[in-house]
């Protein structure tokens, strides 16, 4: 059978325990780019493993390839483990491959992964939604399969949601101006996360009008996810994760008594 499965953002002790299971019996893992090196770690190494990872404009195995040796891995009486970063479903094309593996009739199943756009603005301090700011929230795709950054701009620049953009660097400059365009005040802040919930984790701050620093300099790189809306002015207070230690500042470096009393 073949396990379509979401990896996380990054920081591998958000890995379901489902998750982790499919790994140590998988026979075979098809694995992304963005699966941290971490999670890679906790296969066992009897299990052949295949990089079939993409980055924008280059694929090292195109879709329709890697489809196909999902079912005929499945096929052949392999365990098969597709490892994608994040969630399988949420702009993993996740679900292409699970209609290709259907229309073989391979036994299947789908063990979703926390999504970047959760881990990513919980690491970071930056509630998605919040009865003060935001009211509901939107996932966007900054690259769409033609190659443009072709949206609904009207309805993405509503106040009183927050948009979360994935593949976005490479159209920042684009976003930001096609939302001041539609109604969006310059001031709207934002945020990119790189390397979420990793220790290599930083969050640059900017505004629509106003990019971040380094991000005009050419120094963020993929992967980083972009947070525009009220809720990123949080960050400033709501900041838990101390990036260089990898952990929530100060709090495991003290002594807690427990926090539930065992009673026999």
């Amino acid at each position: 059978m073949v396990s379509l499965m979401g990896a996380g953002p990054g920081d591998p002790e958000l890995l379901t325990l489902k998750a982790y299971r499919r790994l140590q019996s998988a026979d075979i893992v098809l694995y992304d780019r963005l699966v941290s090196q971490e999670v890679l770690d906790m296969i066992p190494e009897r299990t052949r493993r295949f990089y079939v990872g993409k980055a924008r404009s280059h694929h090292s195995v195109a879709q329709g390839s890697i489809n196909q040796a999902l079912v005929d891995w499945a096929k052949a009486g392999n365990t098969v483990v597709r490892l994608k970063g994040g969630d399988p479903f949420i702009f993993g094309r996740g679900g292409e491959e699970l209609e290709a593996l259907v229309a073989e009739q391979i036994p299947v199943e789908v063990i979703p992964g926390i999504t970047a756009a959760s881990g990513c603005a919980a690491y970071a301090g930056i509630p998605l939604t919040h009865r003060d700011h935001a009211q509901s929230v939107r996932f966007v795709t900054g690259h769409l399969k033609s190659g443009r950054c072709d949206l609904d701009w009207q309805s993405l620049a509503r106040p009183g949601q927050t948009l979360v953009f994935y593949m976005s660097l490479g159209s920042l400059s684009e976003i930001s101006q096609q939302l001041m365009a539609h109604g969006l005040s310059k001031n709207t802040p934002l945020a990119l996360v790189s390397h979420g919930t990793t220790r290599e984790q930083q969050v640059d701050i900017g505004s629509l009008g106003a990019l971040p620093e380094r991000f005009l300099a050419g120094e963020i790189v993929s992967p980083a996810l972009l947070i525009v809306g009220d809720v990123v002015t949080l960050h400033a207070t709501l900041a838990w994760f101390d990036a260089p230690r990898g952990e929530a500042s100060g709090f495991f470096n003290q002594s807690h008594p427990p926090l539930l009393q065992c009673v026999n």
